[in-house]
């Protein structure tokens, strides 16, 4: 067993002093009292404040069960790789300790956890056929904006369901405890915010809609509400859909695929869904986010750029940097000097020049990299 705690002090800013520390522990024994535990440490007792939590290395807390179902409901959304050996968990230990001023890029690597797939790897989207809409295709036709419209609106709530992963709550606490200076990343799904962290979302964020004329940007619950409230039917379909009757007329022909996209029948969408206009200029509205073709706003580029020239070292999760987005971070702290880092399932495109990659799921390397140091994950 291994004693967890989440220390505020910042005296305990360094994972080695933290280890040390609760290195000295001569009993794993907790006395509860009320508002805190009695740890004892060699030579004291101390009353300390703190959210602890006993659990063996590698394994997950009782407030990821519901994660965990999850996890297996949409296994195929997660890649295959075998457990991080104990190696490349030390690896990565001393990777975080020795820097000081730490970058963090994340890709979809850590989401596919979550039941939300990426595109690249062997279980990813792409090797389903799917093909993801360009910010051309967007623009130019009405016809391929309903289709995206139509079948987001139908993914919303299983979307939505996603929780952040022990993945995502990891790097929440390293943050906190100072050990992240910055974090970029790729998802727009939120779920870093999620799990406490707030990181610059380079390619946007599917909770906001914004207008392409006068850039009006509004929630996107409200935007789901004004869907539902122009097609009245649709909310029935989906009900349909949840009920276990995928590809009838009363599901519009919806069928939910493995990888949590939603097939629908193009003869419902292509006539009978109707999309809000901008309430503003009566402008076209899109998701705010960088769709494929599409470039990243230059005050948000050059915010990740600064951070990957500026940065000692330079961590990679979950993404193949496969986009020039991203890839010119990771070379562009490589060519500062900074030490670099992949942790990925599959080839990346900068595997040519990073000294240290490391193939694991980030839900399993993670929280055993904070169980080395003898951090826990804030209890939610």
């Amino acid at each position: 067993m291994s004693l967890s705690l989440s220390f505020h002090s910042p005296s305990f800013a360094s994972l080695g002093v933290v280890r040390k520390v609760l290195g000295s522990i001569i009993t794993d024994t907790l006395h509860p009292r009320r508002g805190g535990r009695l740890v004892s440490f060699k030579g004291c007792v101390k009353f300390v404040q703190t959210s602890c939590r006993i659990s063996a290395p590698g394994t997950l807390p009782i407030n990821d069960e519901k994660a965990s179902s999850n996890i297996l409901r949409d296994k195929k959304a997660v890649p295959d790789a075998d457990p991080p050996s104990i190696k490349d968990i030390n690896l990565l230990y001393q990777f975080f300790d020795k820097s000081t001023k730490l970058t963090v890029l994340t890709g979809a690597g850590i989401s596919t956890e979550c039941g939300i797939p990426d595109y690249r790897s062997p279980n990813g989207a792409y090797s389903s056929g799917f093909r993801p809409i360009t910010h051309q295709e967007f623009l130019r036709s009405s016809r391929t904006r309903r289709r995206y419209w139509a079948r987001s609106y139908a993914g919303w709530r299983r979307f939505t369901a996603a929780h952040p992963s022990a993945a995502h709550r990891a790097l929440a606490t390293l943050e906190k405890a100072g050990r992240i200076n910055f974090m970029i990343t790729q998802n727009v799904d939120r779920l870093h915010h999620r799990a406490g962290s707030n990181p610059l979302e380079l390619h946007g964020t599917v909770y906001t809609v914004i207008c392409i004329n006068c850039g009006y940007s509004f929630c996107r619950s409200l935007f789901q509400d004004q869907l539902k409230a122009l097609n009245p039917k649709w909310a029935e379909a989906i009900e349909n859909l949840d009920r276990g009757n995928p590809g009838s007329e009363k599901s519009f022909g919806m069928k939910q695929r493995p990888d949590g996209d939603i097939e629908i029948d193009e003869r419902f969408w292509e006539e009978d869904f109707i999309i809000p206009t901008c309430q503003k200029c009566n402008g076209v509205l899109k998701p705010d986010v960088v769709f494929f073709g599409d470039n990243v706003p230059k005050d948000r580029a050059d915010m990740a750029m600064e951070a990957s020239k500026r940065c000692d070292a330079f961590l990679v999760l979950g993404s193949s940097v496969m986009t020039m987005s991203a890839f010119r971070l990771v070379r562009a702290a490589h060519e500062a000097g900074a030490a670099t880092a992949i942790v990925n399932v599959g080839v990346t495109r900068a595997d040519d020049f990073v000294p240290l990659k490391i193939n694991a799921r980030l839900g399993e390397i993670l929280p055993r990299v904070l169980d080395m140091g003898s951090i826990s994950i804030p209890a939610v």
